[in-house]
């Protein structure tokens, strides 16, 4: 998955030290960014993709969970004097840790599938956008594949008509001829590339048919071994 940025707001950089510090040891170090409980009034949601939160200053803390975007996932290092019940009660969308021995090593796989889950999320969305825009260009695609006889019939009017004036030399002025060569020119381009829109739906589909019957093939083989 792309490289995910965790946010790391605290007032204590030793907290913020021990994070870092432990990631190391990970095959997947994510990028960090650092920032004290006054300065994260005015987050930008899209600068990072989880947001630890410890060693704040207790008069902070609310605000600091507050700013946060409730849209991604946010894990809460909770000291012994914090009530982890309280919290979840007021912040239910948060996740909290306590401070016990070895508290690193799960924060680190807590996040860690966070991470995961937040990058499945952002494929999804992605697919979800790319299906929409399919859907809109097939569509597209079936309404001029539609159209393509009735074009093709009305081009088939003009030229005839254009040609049939082109064919009379004394009954038009020089400059109606030059106008008429133009539609007849004209109609005869957009002529090839109706012609060229049919001949591409029949190459496509020979390939979806040749994808389909390796498609078959490659089922039956697996079915057989």
């Amino acid at each position: 998955m792309d490289l995910a940025t965790v946010l790391i707001i605290s007032d204590d950089v030793e907290f913020s030290r021990a994070i870092t510090g432990r990631w190391q040891s990970e095959r997947i170090t994510p990028t960090f960014t650092l920032m004290g409980g006054d300065l994260c009034q005015a987050l930008d949601a899209d600068a990072f993709d989880v947001a630890i939160v410890g060693g704040v200053r207790p008069a902070g803390l609310s605000a600091v969970l507050q700013a946060l975007d409730p849209a991604k996932p946010v894990l809460l290092i909770c000291d012994e004097t914090q009530n982890i019940r309280e919290i979840r009660e007021s912040q239910p969308r948060i996740m909290a840790l306590r401070q016990y021995e070895g508290w690193l090593d799960a924060l680190v796989l807590i996040v860690s599938e966070a991470l995961r889950r937040s990058e499945a999320l952002k494929r999804l969305c992605r697919a979800e956008q790319e299906s929409v825009l399919l859907q809109q260009q097939a569509t597209l695609g079936n309404y001029m594949r539609e159209m393509l006889h009735n074009l093709n019939n009305a081009l088939t009017s003009v030229l005839g008509n254009s040609e049939l004036l082109l064919l009379e030399p004394g009954l038009l002025t020089a400059n109606s001829r030059s106008q008429i060569e133009t539609i007849r020119n004209m109609a005869l381009r957009m002529h090839e590339i109706l012609q060229r829109f049919a001949s591409l739906e029949k190459e496509l589909k020979v390939v979806a048919t040749q994808t389909e019957k390796e498609s078959t093939a490659k089922t039956r083989s697996a079915g057989a071994r």
